[in-house]
């Protein structure tokens, strides 16, 4: 039995959604990855699993290229390229799934600051980890988006427990530490710049409605990123071969 007042109530429903639901920078980023990947093996790229081509031998991460080629593009592009169909098919599946749950929540301005601070920022993460091994992969982009989900999720009210976020979390990190040929280093660098990020958009600029100045955090985030990778880029070797690498 309910009174009339009571009866009248609704549930309140927590929702992530606050923009356009269409996630058009999600998409546009999954298509600017595939033609990368389509331009890396008509450059002499496999389509299995390693680092060959001209183009992804020239992006890729390497700590040497960087310190001692002055080659700093490849802090941007390694988070471009993929060492195989699997790497790239894992990648872009989970950016869709992630995006298209952070872009409409935070604006697709926001989102793309977020995940171009949180691909620097991985960029950074794998060279302070393994500067002498080659890296390609948005996994660090990927982390970020998802680490910054997690903080505007658990802003807005929702559980990251019951919503499986936390479960999903502890996973994808045990399954970054377990399996060999991941730069653990790159994850942990960009899930804390989407942390990070993540923090500036709802404290700053949703609660303090100042969205320039949590834009202007997050690129300044970006930038430190930057010199950070720089710092800790290896001074030892030459342009990686192609022998090894690592996925991120």
């Amino acid at each position: 039995m309910r009174c009339p007042e009571c009866s009248r109530e609704r549930t309140k429903v927590r929702t992530l959604r606050t923009m356009p639901s269409t996630p058009i920078v999600t998409r546009g980023l999954i298509v600017v990855n595939a033609i990368v990947f389509l331009v890396a093996l008509g450059s002499g790229a496999p389509m299995g699993s390693g680092l060959a081509g001209s183009v992804e031998l020239h992006g890729v991460l390497y700590g040497p290229a960087i310190s001692i080629g002055h080659e700093y593009w490849r802090i941007v592009t390694s988070g471009f390229l993929h060492a195989g169909i699997i790497h790239i098919g894992v990648n872009m599946v989970s950016l869709y799934f992630v995006g298209s749950a952070l872009e409409p929540a935070i604006g697709r301005v926001n989102f793309l600051v977020v995940y171009a601070a949180s691909l620097l920022a991985g960029s950074f993460g794998a060279l302070l980890f393994s500067p002498l091994i080659p890296t390609v992969g948005a996994s660090g982009a990927i982390f970020g988006i998802f680490g910054a989900l997690i903080v505007i999720a658990r802003a807005r009210g929702i559980s990251i427990w019951q919503s499986g976020l936390g479960g999903m979390l502890i996973l994808n990190l045990v399954l970054s530490v377990s399996i060999p040929g991941i730069a653990i280093g790159g994850h942990l660098g960009g899930l804390a710049g989407g942390l990070i990020c993540g923090w500036l958009v709802v404290e700053v600029g949703e609660r303090r409605r100042m969205s320039a100045l949590a834009l202007g955090g997050c690129v300044l985030l970006g930038a430190l990123a930057v010199v950070g990778a720089i710092a800790v880029a290896g001074g030892h070797g030459i342009a990686p071969n192609g022998v090894g690498f690592s996925n991120r």
